[in-house]
């Protein structure tokens, strides 16, 4: 009787010691597990210079390298000069507005377009040329078609022959599509830019145009 109660004593004893040690061993793993986890991130694919490969950085690395030097990469000058020419596009269509609009809230709508976009041309010339880069990209320049959002030659000549409420909804139709792809092209450059003062323009250029897209579309 005493040997078979001193067995069960035995037993239970080491069934209390093998769970205190995988106890133990969970929380280690857990507290080892938690380590890496808390100091890392997404990982940030950084465009390097021109002819440079791009890099894959830490999002703590990333902001480091933000806060020390924002120095423009290519994604920064790729998007001041092809945003040159989409702003350049939309004021040839607002300069047709005046002759050929029928609503008075369209005209308006085409002042502020043009009262927003020729500063902000004015500025990213300014920019490009206190970094050294020209407006154009070699020779050809950037391919409107490549643009989001830019109007095809058929379209525009299409909203040249239009008059009266038909112009109305077509400037309105192309005017939001061409302001959707001018907040792709500036988001886009806020996740592959280094560039702050890039960035602030486009931060202008998304809060800018969604408005004004809110606008057209109470219009159409």
């Amino acid at each position: 009787m005493h040997y078979r109660r001193a067995s069960r004593v035995s037993v239970a004893a080491a069934g209390l010691t093998v769970l205190a040690v995988l106890t133990l061993v969970g929380c280690d793993s857990g507290a080892d597990d938690a380590g890496p986890a808390a100091g890392s991130g997404p990982s940030v694919i950084a465009p390097g210079g021109p002819g440079e490969a791009n890099r894959t950085l830490s999002a703590d690395e990333a902001q480091r390298q933000r806060a020390e030097d924002d120095s423009p990469n290519s994604a920064d000058v790729s998007y001041a000069r092809m945003m040159i020419a989409h702003h350049t596009q939309a004021l040839e269509m607002t300069e047709l507005v005046p002759d050929r609009a029928e609503s008075s809230k369209i005209v308006r709508l085409a002042e502020r377009i043009t009262a927003a976009q020729r500063p902000e041309i004015k500025a990213m010339q300014a920019w490009l040329k206190n970094h050294g880069k020209a407006e154009r990209d070699g020779a050809h320049g950037h391919d409107h078609a490549t643009m989001p959002g830019m109007a095809t030659q058929s379209q525009l000549k299409q909203l040249r022959a239009a008059d009266g409420k038909a112009f109305d909804q077509l400037f309105l139709t192309l005017m939001i599509t061409h302001h959707q792809g001018a907040i792709t092209m500036a988001t886009d450059v806020k996740g592959q830019g280094n560039n702050i003062q890039v960035e602030e323009m486009a931060d202008d250029v998304v809060a800018q145009q969604t408005s004004e897209i809110s606008r057209m579309r109470d219009l159409l």
